[in-house]
């Protein structure tokens, strides 16, 4: 498995992943990963199965430090110098999951955040995954102001 940073050619096989990972409602739109290549592709972590793109974690930098609606939509504003990396969204092909390919993009991103001087990292999910992201070390903050989706989403934080 080859793990490696997003770039134009990768925009068809991310927006095949995310369909099959999220709902029509939480899916990015087809033209939502072309803008967040553009202004952060070094803050997607792609992994490969050969030629094959399986999973993807991806979301950008900015000094708030909370999750919003907003940040979803445009990706114009990342701030590469930010204090925060977000995460908005943990894709992996169902026929590929629980095989911790998820978790190693993951432990890649926290990584790189450490590297770059992050205060850390920012995500939020479904009730049933708090559980899984707290095993990274995240710290669940409660329900989230997010209604991304018409769904409730809880904010966890990993601190460093």
């Amino acid at each position: 498995m080859e793990i490696r940073h997003a770039m134009a050619a990768d925009l068809e096989a991310l927006a095949e992943v995310e369909a099959e990972c999220f709902p029509k409602a939480e899916a990015a739109t087809a033209e939502e990963p072309a803008g967040r290549v553009k202004y952060y592709g070094n803050h997607f972590w792609l992994m490969f199965d050969g030629d094959r793109l399986v999973s993807f974690v991806d979301g950008f930098v900015t000094d708030e430090a909370d999750l919003t609606d907003e940040m979803y939509e445009r990706a114009e504003l990342h701030q590469e110098d930010g204090d925060w990396q977000m995460i908005f969204g943990v894709n992996t092909l169902p026929s590929y999951r629980r095989h911790g390919y998820a978790g190693d993009l993951l432990k890649a991103a926290i990584e790189d955040a450490k590297k770059q001087g992050r205060k850390g990292l920012v995500l939020t999910c479904k009730d049933r995954l708090v559980h899984y992201y707290a095993k990274f070390g995240f710290k669940n903050e409660g329900v989230s102001g997010s209604t991304h989706g018409g769904v409730t989403w809880y904010q966890m934080r990993l601190t460093f």
